[in-house]
């Protein structure tokens, strides 16, 4: 089926709270929990566990999340729950799939963390529907059928591949997700799953025990007078950062070809740089970044990847933006026992410095982002899609806040069409066909990609004058909401 990114559909609007996604019915149970006074990050919770179910493929308990929350009173907390490779793998090339390619599974472990600090209404409450609805079954969105059909790695154990609203069910996710909603997070890491994940992978019993999520103070840079927030390493957040101020030096809004220059040569920078615990911090200086201005960019070539995102802002002015994500396409294609736990393939990620570090977590896909201007919020946004995701943050925000002072419309932002860098192949969406030729001369394989998968998808919600305006991206079957 051809995708087309024109006519673009407005952003929503609310007053009051708001909730995107990339699917309905997270959207809607999101929304659900701020209504019965939930805070925006139970609010995200619900969501992101209800797209456990709704998008098997992308995201479940069996992967990571990474997230930034920015409090009523503007302070920034970012979370980082991606686990760690088992402590005693050996040193070798890392797995695509199977079990090797499997690292600590940090989600469960992070709602937990997320909801002891900033809850109202309990974990109990957020989980709630998403075990309803995997026990009862739902019809299969046509993004989700779609990807589920092509992947191949999907699981036998989740029954076969749905049609565009085919009915489907997951009573093993659902039981074991009652059973973390009844006993806490801590039952993945120490109960019944944790013998049935240890028994499928490389992981030990101790691996998963002593897995802590992380606390950690986001990085930020500013363009066009924004304040922009990102995680620290092992994200690639330090990219798109280092790509926006490559770019606030230009003195026009950047075009296509500044955007592309610009985010090949930050990509330089972060796969060389990025690792567990790096400090980035020169990659932003002022030096660097006129440094860099100057060069020419080479070759960065990165796997593919699969996220989920939910942005949320509640009436008291709380905002998150979170990803959760197993990595590709269905993970490592790994069940952990009956659990119903499909398991990630983030191991994959190794790739970046070539081989696996038993104990440390690889280069990683996953940046929420956050803005705000003078302290005050702007609003949350994430884009998903693997490692595009530092080149898609970057070119939303440069047609967000093109020939503007404030952010546009989110929607629209979020709806044009992207380009996608891959080693020497610089892949075009429609909507940039016909500027091909502006790129001639950089020295990459320009193509014109038909497809929508390799150029992911994203949500936001932005606050101007008091209204919240929401967006979620065209290429996934979602919505933004509110009240």
């Amino acid at each position: 089926m051809a995708f087309s990114l024109s006519p673009s559909r407005a952003a929503a609007v609310a007053s009051r709270a708001m909730v995107a996604t990339s699917q309905p019915l997270a959207t809607l149970g999101g929304l659900d929990v701020l209504r019965e006074g939930g805070t925006a990050v139970e609010a995200a919770i619900c969501a992101a566990a209800i797209l456990c179910v709704t998008e098997p493929h992308a995201t479940g308990i069996g992967g990571d999340l990474l997230a930034i929350v920015r409090e009523p009173s503007g302070a920034l907390r970012g979370l980082d729950a991606a686990g760690p490779a088992p402590k005693a793998a050996p040193r070798e090339p890392p797995a695509n799939d199977g079990p090797r390619s499997v690292d600590v599974p940090g989600a469960v472990a992070g709602w937990g963390e997320l909801a002891e600090r900033f809850g109202a209404v309990g974990l109990d409450r957020c989980l709630r529907p998403a075990v309803e609805l995997a026990a009862e079954g739902i019809p299969a969105g046509f993004n989700c059928a779609q990807t589920w059909r092509a992947s191949p790695r999907t699981p036998a154990e989740l029954g076969p591949p749905p049609t565009f609203g085919g009915r489907y069910r997951l009573p093993a996710l659902a039981a074991t997700l009652e059973a973390i909603a009844a006993h806490g997070p801590q039952y993945l890491y120490t109960g019944p799953p944790a013998e049935a994940i240890a028994t499928s992978t490389w992981l030990t019993l101790e691996d998963l025990a002593d897995y802590r999520p992380r606390w950690v103070k986001p990085l930020v840079g500013r363009y066009r007078g924004l304040e922009v927030a990102e995680l620290p390493p092992p994200t690639q957040g330090v990219a798109a950062l280092e790509a926006l101020a490559i770019l606030d030096l230009v003195d026009h809004d950047p075009d296509l070809r500044d955007q592309v220059c610009a985010v090949a040569l930050a990509l330089e920078d972060a796969l060389a740089g990025v690792r567990d615990g790096a400090d980035v911090s020169h990659l932003l200086a002022d030096e660097h970044i006129r440094a860099r201005w100057a060069g020419i960019p080479g070759p960065v070539a990165e796997p593919a990847g699969g996220t989920v995102c939910v942005c949320v802002v509640d009436q008291d002015g709380m905002a998150v933006s979170l990803l959760q994500s197993l990595y590709e396409s269905f993970g490592s294609g790994v069940v952990a026992g009956e659990t119903g736990i499909v398991l990630h393939n983030r191991a994959a990620g190794f790739a970046v410095q070539g081989e696996v570090i038993g104990g440390t977590r690889p280069y990683h896909t996953l940046i929420p982002g956050m803005l705000t201007r003078d302290a005050e919020l702007v609003g949350p946004f994430g884009l998903m899609g693997g490692f595009i995701q530092a080149q898609s943050h970057v070119q939303f925000l440069c047609s967000l806040l093109s020939g503007a002072e404030r952010p546009g419309d989110p929607q629209v932002a979020l709806d044009r069409g992207r380009f996608r860098i891959d080693g020497r192949t610089l892949s075009l969406e429609p909507p940039l066909w016909d500027r091909a030729g502006e790129l001639a001369d950089l020295g990459f394989d320009v193509r014109r990609a038909g497809e929508r998968g390799p150029f992911g998808g994203g949500q936001a919600i932005f606050v101007r004058d008091g209204t919240l305006f929401g967006g979620s991206d065209a290429r996934k079957d979602g919505c933004a909401l509110g009240f």
